[in-house]
């Protein structure tokens, strides 16, 4: 009788440890809530979107505020359109802007929202007007070689041989 309590208690401590597996794979995703949250879609419009996925966080002053929920490119003008789910808890001024900025040097993008001084709050299908693309590292490290090269292009201009100063 005690091998079988000994046997049931193992085959517990097995699926206490892959229900953790399975919270840290869904937490790693950004998957741990599933239903609906009680938010407001609102859209914004960037030129470049760069790393940036659906279900990526929408933060303010570093607080998660929300998600994206989708994001497509504009046919007309070649835009990225970013929808994002805000909770309902969290109301922006309408002149607020959006930027897509990165954790870190190398991390994960997000959008970022700086409120803005308007009356009237942002509702649901607004969209947010004022707007920053992502910089991309790689247009950044090519800028700075070729600003470089320009420089060292040039000769120095060096005396010629046998001139007195």
């Amino acid at each position: 009788m005690a091998k079988k309590g000994i046997e049931t208690l193992v085959g517990l401590f097995v699926l206490l440890g892959l229900a953790g597996l399975v919270f840290l794979s869904l937490k790693a995703a950004n998957l741990a809530t599933f239903g609906n949250r009680d938010g407001y879609t609102v859209t914004a419009r960037f030129d470049n979107i760069g790393g940036l996925k659906a279900r990526s966080p929408v933060r303010s002053a570093g607080v998660t505020v929300g998600r994206v929920t989708s994001i497509t490119l504009d046919g007309k003008n070649y835009q990225g359109v970013v929808a994002m789910e805000l909770d309902r808890s969290v109301q922006f001024p309408r002149d607020s802007s959006a930027k897509i900025l990165t954790a870190g040097l190398l991390g994960d993008q997000y959008v970022g929202i700086e409120p803005g001084a308007d009356e009237k709050n942002l509702a649901a299908g607004d969209v947010i007007k004022q707007t920053q693309s992502a910089v991309v590292l790689e247009n950044l490290i090519s800028q700075f070689l070729f600003s470089k090269a320009a420089e060292g292009g040039a000769p120095a201009a060096t005396p010629a041989a046998g001139a007195k100063k």
